[in-house]
């Protein structure tokens, strides 16, 4: 049971997200996103950073920032707001996360994501992938308010650190690329690009 209310909280949090996903889900429909991969088929995973799926089915290697933003959102939220009932804090995450997707469709970021060395063929997500990102961040808000702030810190490094060991990519990375391009990420980031046939 939610502590200041009678109800349960997965109740209203399962209300929350539905009323996200329904919103993001019809925005990026508006905007012209796929529903599903192009391929037609419908895969829990892709693990081709560079192939025509990436971003395209339900996980990828990009989930793993997505349950990383989820964390860092809880953080900021109680420390931020720390009398804030947990369902202010999960509307404000789930807002922001839906915020970013709908932005992160948009022809002037997918553009912007063109010029990174691992995104170049970048057409968007599909809405499927899409709304699997706000999903994996509502997944690590839940997993940040369980687990004691040193476990959840050492959760995300260590996703963080498997992915750029793995696809030379990870939440740092983007958002550094994103914001100001450092040629040797670049570089470094490239070279997997060439590896790959």
């Amino acid at each position: 049971m939610e502590r200041n209310g009678s109800t349960s909280f997965p109740t209203w949090a399962a209300g929350l997200i539905g009323l996200a996903l329904v919103v993001q889900g019809t925005a990026l429909h508006g905007f012209g996103q796929p529903s599903i991969c192009a391929c037609g088929t419908i895969r829990l995973w892709t693990g081709d950073v560079l192939g025509p799926e990436n971003s395209q089915q339900i996980t990828d290697w990009y989930t793993f920032s997505h349950v990383i933003h989820g964390m860092i959102f809880y953080g900021l939220g109680r420390l931020l707001l720390p009398r804030a009932p947990l369902l202010v804090l999960l509307a404000l995450a789930l807002g922001i996360e839906v915020a970013w997707e709908l932005a992160e469709n948009s022809p002037t970021m997918i553009e912007r994501y063109r010029a990174q060395a691992l995104a170049q063929g970048y057409s968007g997500d599909s809405v499927l992938n899409s709304l699997s990102d706000t999903l994996a961040m509502a997944t690590g808000f839940a997993v940040a308010r369980l687990m004691p702030t040193r476990g959840t810190v050492a959760t995300a490094l260590a996703f963080e650190i498997f992915t750029a060991a793995t696809i030379r990519d990870n939440l740092t990375l983007n958002v550094i690329q994103l914001i100001h391009p450092v040629p040797a990420i670049a570089a470094w980031q490239g070279g997997l690009a060439a590896k790959t046939p």
